[in-house]
């Protein structure tokens, strides 16, 4: 039982440094090859915030465990409006852009309803995985096509500065190394965590949701966090988005990509209502302080309070 837990600790440690690791060498290598700032950005940034989750995902998927990929794509989603926003207002007030609003916002909705469409017959399939990923092209063209118009930078300031540093021989080294990192870190987390499950008589969902879930966010609350502290307080919401649409069109898919992947009713029932309900608070709370300009600590602790009550209420049910 010891190696299990070890494993899930060594696994979170190894995926979140190598993420880091992997995002900056494949953005740095694609600006070599002559990508602009912006492509890379929405891309190569944007989808490696989610890589985590992907590699978790797929890693689950091939050992049988569809259920704890689905449970980290919802979970990972849940833990980045309630969690890292949360915690990220009770540090320093959010900023509220008007774009947001009016974009990305009804963006994350519309994906998360057609995530739910997938889910409603407790199936992901083949089908399901295609729908997905072509629901992602059409969210990648859209987020491009609104960066473009209003010249909006999608990574932060000191990010782009290590992309633009970072020489084409450390790029391809790092990108190797950290691809590889996220390979082993990824199976060494589903193993320990299916084995914990399987200790306790848990089902891999509920470890998905849960530790796995809160794991894979760490480079989004890391993120996030230090952005506030650093006076970018506006980045951190749009992370949030951008990584809940990437979770939701890319992370998704995958156990419908390898195989037919039964769905657990209570995915669907409890967990991805608890995250559409989670997407609808974040909505109202950027209505409701929208005049204000920014998202404080009393919307903090409102989503903190949430995802405790949530915690709770899925243990007691499990």
């Amino acid at each position: 039982m010891y190696a299990e837990y070890g494993a899930v600790l060594l696994g979170l440690i190894v995926l979140v440094w190598s993420a880091d690791k992997f995002v900056i060498g494949a953005a740095a290598t694609a600006r070599h090859l002559g990508m602009s700032p912006l492509l890379v950005g929405l891309t190569i940034v944007s989808i490696g915030t989610s890589a985590p989750e992907m590699f978790v995902s797929a890693m689950a998927a091939i050992d049988g465990a569809g259920n704890l990929a689905i449970g980290n794509a919802l979970g990972s989603n849940i833990t980045n409006i309630l969690l890292v926003l949360g915690v990220t207002a009770l540090i320093a007030p959010i900023a509220l852009q008007r774009s947001l609003l009016k974009k990305e916002l009804p963006l994350l909705l519309l994906v998360s309803i057609i995530g739910g469409l997938t889910l409603m017959d407790l199936e992901l399939n083949l089908i399901d995985a295609a729908i997905l990923i072509v629901a992602l092209i059409i969210a990648l063209y859209l987020m491009f096509l609104d960066s473009s118009e209003s010249g909006e930078a999608v990574v932060d300031e000191d990010e782009a500065a290590e992309i633009e540093n970072t020489s084409m021989k450390s790029a391809m080294f790092w990108l190797v190394i950290g691809l590889a990192a996220l390979m082993v870190s990824s199976k060494l987390l589903v193993w320990g965590s299916t084995g914990i499950a399987q200790a306790f008589g848990v089902s891999d969902l509920v470890i998905g949701l849960t530790i796995v879930a809160i794991g894979t966010s760490l480079p989004e609350l890391a993120a996030s966090v230090a952005s506030a502290l650093k006076g970018h307080h506006d980045i951190a919401i749009g992370n949030v988005i951008g990584s809940n649409i990437f979770n939701m069109l890319a992370v998704m898919p995958i156990p419908g990509l390898l195989a037919v992947t039964a769905v657990e009713p209570m995915a669907f029932e409890r967990d991805y209502m608890v995250m559409m309900g989670a997407t609808i608070m974040l909505i109202a709370l950027f209505a409701l302080n929208y005049r204000k300009g920014t998202m404080g600590r009393v919307s903090g602790l409102l989503m903190i309070s949430a995802y405790i009550v949530y915690l709770v209420s899925l243990f007691y049910t499990a």
